[in-house]
């Protein structure tokens, strides 16, 4: 291929495309268009028209105030997609029935979606009472382990911006809506890096959760596991974090291994 070919094919739209879905995945922060042209050696009305064309398409999205993106649904959907088949999909899903068959109940795995947490994978409990949460349902933020561990990952300016947008519902008695009581019990998860639900999203149900991190250190999807409290009590629930904890980074591992 000639120089002018090189140059030809690294102007085309498809490969600043790909440099831009890269650079915003590898980003330790939102990034701009307007960083992302400088970054990438473009013109500035390209990147600005490229990125509101995948941010139209769902491929990626601003953050609350408008200043920078990060992955959309559609290119979060394409991660999981990629993690949940083959090889690292017996990994992960290996790990998930090891910490399954040590706590004795359902594990998860969840990845933030919009305004909810999405389960993409799960590993049942053998006990014929349990909660049904099947792969694919939507959980709120502020009321589940595993949204709340999402929440406390995110700096603080950002965590008031995400509760200030979304539904605070009470689904149960031990909801927590009151925006103050959130900020301070996010903080709390933030310093212990882990989080529980004391029947907040389903009465008689608690869980517990902890981040799965990427190469830059980023919360990349949560892990948790949840029983009726009746024979798991909420008192008893740190008891199974150092499993919790060992299950994380087996994950973090498998994760750290996509391209």
């Amino acid at each position: 291929m000639t120089e002018s070919e090189n140059r030809a094919t690294k102007g085309s739209t498809v490969n600043r495309v790909l440099d831009i879905l890269t650079s915003v995945t590898d980003a330790k922060q939102p990034i701009t268009p307007t960083e992302l042209a400088e970054q990438l050696e473009i013109p500035k009305a390209s990147a600005h028209r490229l990125c509101s064309t995948l941010e139209e398409a769902g491929f990626l999205q601003s953050r609350l105030n408008g200043r920078g993106l990060v992955a959309g649904p559609k290119l979060q959907r394409i991660a999981l997609d990629v993690i949940s088949r083959g090889d690292l999909n017996a990994e992960h899903r290996l790990v998930l029935a090891r910490l399954s068959a040590e706590v004795g109940e359902t594990c998860n795995l969840a990845v933030p979606n919009g305004l909810d947490m999405i389960y993409y994978d799960r590993v049942e409990t053998h006990w014929p009472v349990r909660v049904q949460l099947n792969v694919g349902s939507r959980v709120p933020l502020h009321a589940t382990a595993s949204g709340k561990m999402y929440l406390s990952s995110l700096p603080r300016a950002r965590r008031e911006q995400w509760l200030d947008s979304i539904p605070r519902e009470r689904y149960t008695d031990n909801t927590i809506t009151e925006r103050d009581a959130l900020l301070k019990e996010l903080s709390i998860i933030a310093k212990n890096g882990y989080s529980t639900d004391h029947e907040e999203y389903i009465e008689g149900m608690v869980a517990l959760a902890v981040p799965v991190k990427d190469n830059a250190g980023r919360l990349y999807a949560t892990l948790s596991f949840h029983a009726p409290g009746m024979r798991v009590p909420y008192s008893t629930l740190t008891n199974f974090l150092p499993a919790v904890k060992a299950a994380s980074a087996d994950l973090s591992k498998i994760i750290q291994k996509l391209p």
